[in-house]
């Protein structure tokens, strides 16, 4: 066979490379968010551990994502600059998503078994509710789908309804219960209400991304849930078109 008939395969366009690479690192968080539930729910100390490199690879590619769009983005046109604006802020709230597990299964590890069940059930709960709220910001940003960013919107609330669970049971604790290792539980808790806001902070990007308006944005007009109003701001927007 002529070597001349070997096609050589097509270079990646460099703004493609980085989203590519930006939603690499959407699932290595909702994987990272996983673990932290396995972790948690099995007190496995392996699993706990193993978030550490997850983080340093969030870390990476952090820096990896920042200093290639430094170099591209002069390069391309409006749309594909947007595109990779939009990955520099996801790649920001996923490094940070990555330091507060990090934190969780610090905490989780020194308390070393000391979680009542009750505290052990919720946190599975709030850090399984994050890796569906990572999942869905992945298929946002992937797929440019409004409608899994509102899914994460939604899912917010049940995070803090979760956190204000724990917080009660240990900080006012009504029934004057005696609690395990509470003050670890409780940054645990903070952890993971954290990254939840980051991750719906990720979903209102996509909503930026998708839209060209923030949520935020219509958040200051209406007093209505932050998903209903953007709804019907994409509801207008169709029917002005």
């Amino acid at each position: 066979m002529s070597t001349a008939s070997i096609k050589k395969p097509v270079p990646e366009p460099a703004h493609q490379s980085i989203v590519r690479r930006t939603i690499e690192a959407c699932n290595l968080a909702k994987d990272a968010a996983a673990t932290a539930a396995e972790g948690i729910a099995t007190c496995s100390s392996p699993l706990l551990n193993s978030l550490r490199q997850r983080e340093r690879e969030l870390d990476t590619l952090d820096m990896e994502i920042d200093s290639a769009v430094t170099n591209v983005i002069t390069e391309v046109g409006p749309a594909e600059a947007r595109e990779l604006l939009a990955c520099m802020k996801v790649m920001i709230a996923l490094e940070r998503i990555g330091d507060l597990l990090l934190s969780f299964a610090s905490s989780a590890q020194a308390a070393a078994g000391r979680i009542d069940p009750d505290d052990v059930r919720d946190l599975t709960q709030m850090a399984t509710i994050l890796e569906k709220m990572l999942t869905d910001c992945t298929a946002a940003f992937s797929d440019r789908d409004v409608s899994k960013a509102v899914d994460v919107l939604r899912a917010d609330a049940e995070m803090d309804r979760l956190r204000n669970l724990i917080f009660l049971r240990h900080i006012e604790n009504p029934e004057n219960t005696v609690r395990q290792g509470s003050l670890q539980v409780i940054f645990m808790t903070q952890s993971l209400e954290r990254a939840g806001d980051h991750a719906k902070n990720l979903a209102e990007e996509v909503c930026h991304f998708v839209s060209g308006r923030t949520v935020r944005h219509v958040l200051m007009a209406y007093d209505k849930p932050v998903e209903q109003m953007f709804i019907d701001y994409l509801r207008r927007k169709d029917s002005a078109g």
